[in-house]
């Protein structure tokens, strides 16, 4: 019977087991957004995952949108994550990255000369974004301009042939969450008039470009996918997701991917107070190796594998303070509790302080 703990094979990529480590932001990188060797041990103390996606990761200066975010578009940051897939390698994992941009969830204060963030329209996210010198509101984005858009498709396979050259397993591409490929997806962040906006299919489209050129630049049997069909977080929602998403799903069918990881409700609620939606009618259409996500423990994640509802399931808190989450939930023992207050800051403490079953 397949389990959490059987092994599978996700396009190229072995996996020793069927729990992933979900991609969290944490902050920690280096001057020059380069990851630094304490970033290395981090994932490496958690290799026996059957995979690591990292934390999402700007594939051009203007797609940052947090101080200390580690990119993937200089010689240093190249360097940086070198030293990441090596260490984890020699652990014995899997690791793939995830690509990101954050579109209009960013601010001048982040970006190079001070310029405005790029989003589908020109609507500002409500909120605030802390930029290094403290809290402050988003600001409304500049709309991306058509002839624009060959290029960003471009910059997404540039990062994917860096994180391939660095040792990387395969990539992730980052369509959830608000950010840049989600707001072109969804209803109440794009407007546009022209060929990627207005129906379903035009706000789809750069999501699939951008997929093809991945495929293209690596191989489809090393990519993935991440959606999250009604999370809110960063303002944003769409009309109709049970459609949307269906129709993105069916896209996926022939392009082959390694896997879909679906993020599923709205971040940290629980599960009773998700918005509606059909998960189980995506896995009904997408015929590829799917990841659930968010709110599983060991017993939901066993059900889930075990019942055929999913290939894998991704962890984040439980990874992030439990490196040896793999061994403790084989040998049912307590696990760690995150610290939440350092999430974002705190360099080893929080991040790589985290005793393991043995000390």
């Amino acid at each position: 019977m397949t389990d959490l703990f059987s092994p599978a094979r996700f396009g190229a990529i072995d996996l020793a087991n069927r729990i992933v480590m979900s991609s969290l932001t944490r902050c920690r990188a280096g001057e020059g957004d380069v990851p630094t060797p304490l970033v290395a041990e981090y994932y490496r103390q958690r290799a026996t995952a059957g995979l690591i996606l990292t934390e999402a990761t700007p594939i051009c200066p203007e797609a940052h949108g947090y101080p200390r975010t580690p990119g993937i578009h200089s010689d240093a940051q190249m360097a940086g994550w070198s030293r990441v897939t090596e260490a984890v390698h020699k652990a014995g994992g899997r690791i793939a990255m995830q690509l990101w941009h954050v579109g209009r969830i960013s601010h001048p204060d982040l970006l190079p000369g001070g310029a405005q963030p790029v989003a589908p329209s020109a609507l500002r996210p409500a909120g605030q974004v802390f930029t290094g010198q403290g809290m402050k509101d988003f600001v409304t984005p500049r709309a991306l301009e058509t002839g624009e858009i060959p290029e960003l498709v471009r910059t997404y396979a540039r990062a994917a042939r860096h994180a391939r050259d660095v040792g990387f397993d395969g990539i992730e591409v980052h369509a959830g969450n608000g950010y840049l490929l989600d707001q072109f997806l969804r209803s109440s962040t794009n407007r546009r008039t022209d060929a990627y906006g207005g129906s379903k299919e035009k706000r789809a489209r750069l999501l699939l470009e951008v997929l093809d050129a991945v495929c293209t630049a690596i191989g489809n049997d090393r990519v993935g996918l991440r959606l999250s069909p009604v999370s809110t977080f960063n303002d944003i929602e769409d009309e109709a997701p049970q459609e949307t998403f269906e129709y993105l799903v069916g896209e996926l069918n022939s392009r082959k991917l390694a896997f879909l990881d679906l993020l599923q409700g709205t971040g940290g609620a629980p599960r009773d107070q998700w918005p509606p939606f059909d998960y189980d009618r995506l896995r009904a259409i997408y015929a590829g190796n799917l990841i659930r996500n968010n709110g599983y423990d060991f017993a939901g994640a066993q059900e889930a594998v075990t019942g055929g509802g999913a290939d894998a399931i991704a962890f984040g808190r439980l990874l992030l303070a439990n490196p040896d989450l793999v061994e403790r939930f084989r040998l049912g023992a307590p696990l760690n509790q995150p610290d939440y207050e350092k999430l974002y800051a705190g360099e080893e403490k929080g991040y790589t302080d985290y005793p393991s079953l043995g000390g």
